[in-house]
């Protein structure tokens, strides 16, 4: 049988680890507005310490030793000729590329702040941003963080913790933080906050200013529209998580009425045979659990199986939000399990054996070493 061609639509997370374990068994295409690697991940971490999250978390394609294989093609996503099996890519130098595919791979993720972005972007540029929103922060003597989910927490702790003595505010609508995480979690959380002096105000929901897509910081109050009085600080960082599917180069009837892509359990998408999605664009469950739970083995398994005619096997959705929260610090990285109960990996172990062995050599097949945030 010839090799069969798979097109990955979106090169985030999700999409590089499908197109690794793909890489030996077809002839795979990736397709990313970014020259490399840009994770979602670790929001605080990459707001209060940019170049040692652009070690880990900014990657060029060419440094991925399991994407040597792969064929990389920068340009943004225009259209699907599902029945031709085409994508069509808009290139940085003007001109339009056509890309047949035996099998297509939707994994282009959701846009979600400054920090989760389609746009086409160099490396330049990217790493501006980095240092700009770092920049940003660091010159401000107050910060408050809107939202409640672990992008919010974990910049609230981060920027608490690498700057002492700055006023840092986290408000959040609900009773508690964290909401989709077990209580447990987010009560082992609530003290680390604490304990670094983060001001807490629950109950609280930020009225969003008309046109606003909160994705800057700002500096003018914040109102609420659960009657307090409006908030101040030097900079404020919107984190509440409204987050839009990158899927407007995609055909309506791929689509929920939400925008996210359609999938039945084997994270096919229903009635377009050869086609599945992955990660934080495929509707698999309320959380869109398959960007966090490694459904990319089993995603590239059923690829490969859908090739054979053989049985393919269905992604099981986590009932909640589970993994780091507040990223590496000094002292070590600390997960959650599905359970709330944490486990820590001591700091020394977190280069020599998580980094070095399990993600870089584990995941990615080899990383090259990575060029440092400049």
């Amino acid at each position: 049988m010839s090799r069969k061609r798979v097109v990955i639509a979106g090169l985030g997370d999700s999409g590089v680890l499908t197109a690794i374990k793909l890489a030996k068994h077809a002839d795979v295409v990736g397709v990313s507005t970014k020259p490399g690697l840009v994770s979602g991940q670790e929001l605080g971490w990459r707001l209060s310490r940019p170049a040692e999250w652009a070690r880990h978390n900014w990657i060029s394609f060419d440094k991925f030793r399991g994407l040597d294989r792969v064929r990389t093609v920068q340009g943004t996503l225009t259209g699907v000729d599902l029945a031709a099996r085409k994508v069509f890519v808009d290139r940085p130098d003007g001109l339009t590329a056509v890309e047949p595919y035996d099998a297509l791979v939707i994994s282009t993720g959701v846009t979600n702040g400054f920090w989760r972005r389609p746009d086409l972007q160099t490396a330049d540029e990217i790493a501006a941003g980095l240092r700009a929103t770092h920049d940003r922060l660091a010159a401000a003597d107050s910060v408050i963080v809107i939202g409640g989910g672990a992008a919010a927490v974990s910049s609230a702790y981060n920027v608490a913790r690498t700057w002492p003595g700055k006023r840092v505010d986290l408000y959040f609508p609900g009773e508690r933080a964290l909401e989709h995480h077990h209580i447990r979690a987010w009560e082992r959380v609530r003290d680390n906050l604490i304990e670094y002096g983060v001001g807490l105000h629950p109950g609280h929901r930020a009225v969003i200013p008309d046109g606003f897509a909160c994705d800057e910081i700002t500096s003018a109050p914040v109102e609420f529209s659960t009657g307090q009085a409006p908030a101040a600080a030097a900079a404020v960082l919107w984190a509440i998580g409204r987050v839009k599917p990158n899927t407007d180069w995609l055909p309506a009837e791929l689509l929920d009425e939400n925008g996210f892509v359609r999938v039945n359990p084997e994270l096919q998408v229903p009635g377009q045979p050869g086609v599945f999605a992955v990660g934080d664009v495929a509707a698999t469950d309320p959380l869109r659990t398959s960007a966090r739970n490694r459904a990319d083995g089993l995603l590239a398994r059923n690829i490969l199986a859908d090739f054979e005619g053989k049985p393919l096997r269905s992604f099981r959705p986590a009932s909640r939000r589970w993994g780091s929260v507040l990223g590496i610090q000094p002292d070590g990285l600390e997960i959650f399990a599905p359970n709330g109960k944490p486990f820590r990996f001591p700091a020394w172990t977190f280069e020599r054996i998580l980094m070095a062995w399990i993600v870089r050599r584990g995941f990615y097949r080899g990383i090259r070493e990575n060029q440092p945030l400049s």
